[in-house]
């Protein structure tokens, strides 16, 4: 088995010409047609090419590869793994490996690609652009790399995109290569970029997932189903993202007629009180959304009221004295003192911020208590 190539260390913004070079060429190649003419033949490639290609994404790269939500055999694997590959979006590989470290650090400062941490353009595509993203770490997918057909895949990621462009251009000339395959490859980018970008800034939320992951139901319509991107981050084990019946999640539907048959198997739904939002939240999903939470507050505003009541009050003064004895329990100590949130006040604030969720009182209890933590140390220095 191959493994990624090693070298010193680089800078995170450095720039990937490899990269940047072939992506600003293919949107280039697409002003071709003027010349190559659009043919009703090439427009009907292009069409095809764009489905199957972004099922081969989301059915693909996404759900079985990335997140294992059903089984399949290693030739349909396989054919997967080379269809998603043609999209010239790197090897499976790259993409489940860079997309499970995105789950484990949503929209956090180690986020690869988060509008809210670096900016909408540098979530669409930027970060693709970072030489520092090219390295794999075989070690994150030991599922996928004990197959010897993707790690080849890996090691030579290209030869799926060029093996689909020398087919389209037999099949339709000049035309079928720029409308048939340079249109539908850019376009499958572009939307599939788009979960990673809009689809954390545009839209609704169902769930509390500790991100800003939101449900857009347009951009399922363009992703064949990855626009319920809400949905995604709350349960990401499902093969099914449109939870309820009127979510259109097509890459779902050809899956299950896929099971009916016997290629695929074993497709994980979403269990019913998941359905229903009535799972609790787990501990990093409580953590992230209090800190969320807590970041509406300006807390250096608040720590300058409450010093301003300490200086007025000789009884706060006393407890100023009283909290410079027991550390320990200085949060508890400050929750007492004028123009301090109350739990009353942070929970209104997390009721008009979060979808309905049962966990909303732990989250309510860990940012008071991260208020209370903040300003305690804020105001120790003048204790």
């Amino acid at each position: 088995m191959s493994v990624p190539k090693s070298g010193a260390p680089r800078e995170a913004g450095a720039v990937a010409y490899a990269t940047v070079i072939p992506f600003a060429l293919a949107h280039l190649a697409c002003f071709a047609a003027i010349w190559t003419g659009v043919t009703a033949q090439a427009l009907a490639l292009a069409g095809v090419l764009y489905v199957v290609r972004m099922f081969a994404v989301t059915a693909g790269y996404h759900r079985l590869f990335s997140h294992k939500s059903y089984a399949t055999g290693r030739v349909f694997q396989f054919i997967l793994a080379f269809l998603a590959q043609s999209t010239a979006q790197k090897s499976v590989l790259w993409w489940a490996i860079h997309h499970r470290h995105h789950h484990l650090h949503s929209d956090t400062p180690n986020d690869l690609h988060s509008a809210r941490r670096r900016g909408f353009l540098h979530a669409h595509v930027g970060w693709i652009f970072q030489s520092v993203n090219d390295d794999v770490d075989f070690a994150r997918a030991p599922d996928l790399t004990r197959y010897p057909e993707l790690v080849w895949l890996h090691d030579y990621e290209l030869v799926p995109p060029v093996a689909l462009a020398l087919f389209c251009v037999l099949a339709g000339g000049w035309p079928g290569l720029v409308v048939g395959f340079f249109w539908s490859t850019v376009a499958v980018w572009h939307a599939t970029f788009c979960i990673n970008s809009l689809a954390h800034v545009h839209g609704t939320k169902r769930y509390v997932t500790g991100d800003d992951s939101c449900n857009n139901w347009w951009l399922a319509i363009l992703t064949m189903g990855e626009g319920w991107h809400n949905n995604h981050h709350f349960f990401q084990a499902s093969a099914r993202q449109g939870f309820r019946w009127w979510e259109v999640d097509l890459t779902f539907y050809i899956l299950k007629a896929l099971s009916l048959v016997g290629v695929v198997r074993d497709l994980r739904l979403p269990p019913s009180d998941v359905v229903r939002n009535e799972r609790p939240l787990g501990r990093r999903v409580i953590e992230r959304a209090a800190t969320d939470l807590v970041a509406t507050l300006n807390l250096e505003a608040l720590a300058a009221n409450v010093r301003a009541a300490l200086a007025a009050s000789p009884t706060l003064a006393q407890a100023q004295a009283q909290i410079a004895e027991a550390r320990e329990r200085a949060a508890d100590l400050v929750a007492a003192w004028p123009s301090v949130p109350t739990r009353a006040d942070i929970a209104a604030r997390a009721q008009a911020m979060y979808a309905r969720t049962p966990s909303l009182d732990e989250i309510v209890e860990r940012a008071h208590r991260m208020v209370l933590e903040n300003l305690a140390a804020r105001l120790a220095p003048a204790m």
